[in-house]
């Protein structure tokens, strides 16, 4: 194989994303044939790379990629300086595994996992827009209503910049929200913009992949179909997506 970046090689061997990659590097974990690394460096595949001190391998296996019901409580960050529970605790110890973007600690719902950094960029890169499907309950004597709701669909300000819903709509003590991108704490955030501060927050949904009935720390590796739908929602039937809905509503709503 011809040279490449070495952050692409570590994605490519299901070590992390490119941009989690790239921080990885610039903290010095990484070394190659036995130097340093420094960012942007190309290799090859007869070049010994090491994680931690640990060599990457050659050939990568194959991706894997879960959805796991992540439990209140738990933080989806590698490493944790706190010693919180983390999410790769209730996973399969297997190498390269990490978390597709965040979900705070105080939070719950659907998480996807993966061994493979291309869907991790894909997934989590504003450009590409993949949907995120939120069930927020909030406090005070009356949730939002549909007007207030309508606020968001406009956009708000918030201190890292304007933000807008997909779609948003009223639920019982609380909304539905559906958000392109996935900042920090952004449905909190945009929820508090309209006096309407989020008690509980579960997503549901990423893309085409449901939430369905899984049980709070249950998990379940994703196939070929799965994979898919989760990059193409849109080519899902009609009437699948429509029962998807029913079935979190009887559950959710």
């Amino acid at each position: 194989m011809a040279a490449e970046r070495l952050q692409k090689r570590l994605a490519r061997a299901g070590v992390a994303s490119r941009r989690a990659a790239e921080e990885i590097i610039k903290a010095g974990r990484v070394t190659v044939n036995g130097q340093p690394a420094t960012l942007g460096q190309s290799v090859t595949e007869h070049d010994d790379i090491r994680l931690d001190g640990q060599l990457i391998e050659t050939q990568a296996a194959e991706p894997v990629t879960f959805a796991l019901y992540k439990p209140r409580g738990y933080v989806t960050t590698a490493q944790d300086e706190y010693g919180r529970k983390n999410v790769l605790r209730a996973m399969p110890d297997i190498p390269g595994l990490h978390p597709v973007g965040r979900l705070d600690r105080d939070s719950e719902g659907l998480l996807l996992l993966t061994t493979d950094g291309q869907l991790t960029l894909t997934l989590t890169h504003p450009r590409y827009g993949h949907e995120k499907a939120y069930r927020a309950w909030t406090a005070g004597d009356a949730p939002p209503t549909q007007a207030e709701l309508d606020q968001l669909l406009d956009g708000v300000e918030l201190d890292d910049g304007p933000a807008r819903a997909l779609s948003a709509q009223v639920a019982t003590d609380g909304a539905f929200i559906v958000l392109g991108e996935g900042r920090k704490r952004q449905v909190r955030r945009m929820l508090d913009a309209i006096a309407h501060p989020v008690t509980r927050l579960m997503r549901y949904r990423v893309g085409g992949v449901w939430l369905g009935d899984m049980d709070v720390g249950e998990y379940r590796e994703l196939n070929s179909r799965d994979l898919h739908d989760l990059l193409n929602p849109s080519s899902i039937p009609a009437q699948v997506w429509d029962r998807q809905w029913e079935r979190m509503l009887r559950r959710w709503g």
